[in-house]
């Protein structure tokens, strides 16, 4: 249920317990770790955890970088103990007291390491245990005092057999990189990419504390682009990104026509915030690059996202150049095309639509749809 990376006693060094079939195994941690070396200990199906124990234990006691990466259900016991386990591979509500690995012996053993340390979660939790789950995650205990990034999930009583969307995601923000991360790269950020392009459910626990420190390794770190010039699907628009950001978009639209959607979505939001740093959240040069996010979750066919990323440009152009802005109109148009695709969220997303639409005169149509949409929820 878990994996380590660290660096060995040789000069690299890894543990780790997840459900198979994972991406983490393939993830080629020597490219990842902040290290010269790295050794990899996958425990995909362990029955004990004395002996899950026993391989943290020695893991931690490795100098350098440790990288824990969970997956997997937590659990409390059916009766008595209220105490938070990881399952295993016979771990079961009745049985997990005794066969599953309580999750204060994961934080402690982690405790113990001397080099920086990052706890990757991804892990599910039943109806029946979700309270002591968020309580956990709420009071501290899940993280302890630990570096952490991560999610639970709400899940079925059994473990899913495949790694989850955020996993997925982070993988992909974490080969691709970051342009302007020196060599190492900052798990806070790669969480928040994972975030924005995992598709996750609403009732979820999203995980982040502490510091990691020189973890993770930047495989973007000083790669050249290729200059190539941007064929927009969309209508062309009065501004364009500038050379150096224009330069990533054929990778960008090549991945995301290829079907890597979350390659694509993660170069695009790791390009972005380059640019919030750069020129800053109201500038027209983010705004070019929400729209970029915006198209790509749309090719990616998640039309809610498109609905809200194309609304967010919008309500950024009419800040910035009031309603008389004609592609402020174009990306309000895009926004109201993606809602209608957007099934049982396009009444979440109504409200929101509706005041962009009420600030830009001479749409009555666009409005009056909105509306009708809310009344008939209404009803």
């Amino acid at each position: 249920m878990f994996c380590c990376w660290t660096a060995p006693r040789t000069g690299g060094g890894a543990c780790c317990p997840t459900r198979p079939p994972t991406p983490v195994a393939g993830a080629r941690p020597r490219g990842f770790l902040a290290a010269r070396t790295a050794d990899v200990v996958q425990l995909p199906a362990m029955a004990g955890p004395q002996s899950v124990l026993a391989h943290l234990r020695d893991a931690v006691t490795v100098p350098g970088p440790l990288l824990v990466w969970v997956t997997g259900h937590l659990m409390v016991p059916a009766r008595k103990s209220q105490e938070l386990h990881l399952a295993l591979r016979e771990s079961t509500p009745s049985t997990v007291r005794y066969n599953g690995l309580p999750w204060e012996w994961l934080t402690r053993a982690l405790r113990e390491h001397a080099g920086p340390t990052l706890l990757m979660i991804d892990a599910e939790a039943d109806a029946r245990s979700w309270p002591t789950v968020a309580a956990a995650a709420q009071d501290g205990r899940l993280t302890a005092g630990l570096p952490v990034c991560g999610v639970v999930t709400p899940g079925p009583e059994r473990p899913s057999v495949e790694a989850g969307p955020y996993t997925r995601a982070f993988l992909t923000a974490l080969s691709v990189g970051h342009p302007t991360a020196g060599p190492v790269l900052d798990p806070a950020l790669l969480h928040h990419l994972a975030l924005g392009q995992a598709v996750l459910p609403e009732r979820m626990l999203a995980l982040q504390h502490g510091t990691a420190g020189p973890v993770l390794a930047n495989p973007a770190h000083a790669l050249p682009v290729q200059a190539v010039p941007l064929v927009p699907e969309e209508p062309p628009r009065a501004a364009a990104p500038p050379a150096q950001e224009e330069d990533a978009l054929p990778r960008i639209l090549a991945a995301a026509n290829a079907g890597r959607h979350n390659e694509a979505a993660a170069m695009a939001a790791a390009w972005e915030q380059q640019v919030l740093r750069r020129h800053g959240p109201q500038s027209a040069e983010a705004g070019l690059w929400v729209e970029v996010r915006a198209d790509l979750a749309r090719l990616a066919g998640d039309h809610p996202r498109a609905t809200e990323l194309w609304m967010s440009a919008a309500a950024n152009r009419l800040a910035r150049s009031g309603p008389s802005d004609d592609e402020a109109v174009a990306a309000l148009r895009r926004a109201h095309y993606c809602w209608r695709q957007s099934g049982e969220r396009a009444t979440q997303l109504a409200p929101a639509l509706l005041a962009l639409w009420e600030q830009v005169p001479g749409n009555p149509d666009a409005a009056a749809d909105v509306r009708a949409r809310l009344g008939a929820a209404a009803r």
